[in-house]
């Protein structure tokens, strides 16, 4: 959980007075997913736009990137490779024009896949290099409009598949169909937050 320490990493800084929420959003898709996976990428915008519909999170995309150790740290205010934001830019004007990926549902957690999560989740999908999943608790219950609560076991049918696609890319270094096996597992953090909130 090293990712999830809080503090801002030394090094190049930038001005975060001037961000406008497309910005924020290239950023969370950027430090928080495998650039090179359009998916991942749509899958974290996704995740960061059910946060920002959500009465738990802040209404803005800059503020749910922002809020205090949720995404990675320093993801407001780290330098930038513009070589490799074009991916997160274009990635962002979908999600802002009403694109989303639609794997992801209405979750609104990840964690990298690499990570063991000792805390209940129902897995929906794999992408970027991050594992994504709802809450089964039931403060989440009407966030997901019933979904949790007709939820199979994790260990059951294709909630297990996902729990194997992930330890698949843990282990192996890369993702396993329907993955593009090309793409690297370079994320960089994970969205984290206090799992035992909200169970």
């Amino acid at each position: 959980m090293a990712g999830c320490s809080g503090r801002a990493p030394q090094g190049a800084a930038v001005d975060t007075s001037n961000l406008t929420e497309r910005d924020c959003l290239v950023r969370a898709m950027y430090f928080e997913s495998n650039r090179s996976s359009p998916d991942g990428l749509m899958a974290v915008g996704t995740v960061v736009m059910n946060r920002v519909d959500s009465a738990r999170f802040p209404s803005t995309i800059c503020g749910v990137v922002g809020q205090h150790r949720q995404f990675a740290p320093g993801v407001l205010t780290r330098a930038v490779d513009a070589r490799q934001a074009a991916p997160a830019a274009r990635a962002a004007d979908a999600i802002m024009n009403g694109e989303r990926y639609a794997p992801v549902g209405k979750a609104m957690h990840f964690h990298m896949a690499s990570y063991k999560n000792p805390y209940p989740a129902r897995y929906v999908t794999v992408a970027g290099g991050n594992a994504f999943y709802l809450k089964p608790g039931r403060r989440w219950q009407s966030e997901y409009t019933g979904t949790v609560a007709a939820a199979s076991s994790p260990k059951q049918g294709p909630i297990q598949s996902l729990y194997q696609k992930a330890a698949a890319v843990a282990a192996h270094g890369r993702p396993g169909p329907p993955c593009d096996p090309a793409s690297s597992l370079a994320a960089t953090s994970l969205a984290c937050e206090s799992e035992m909130e909200g169970q």
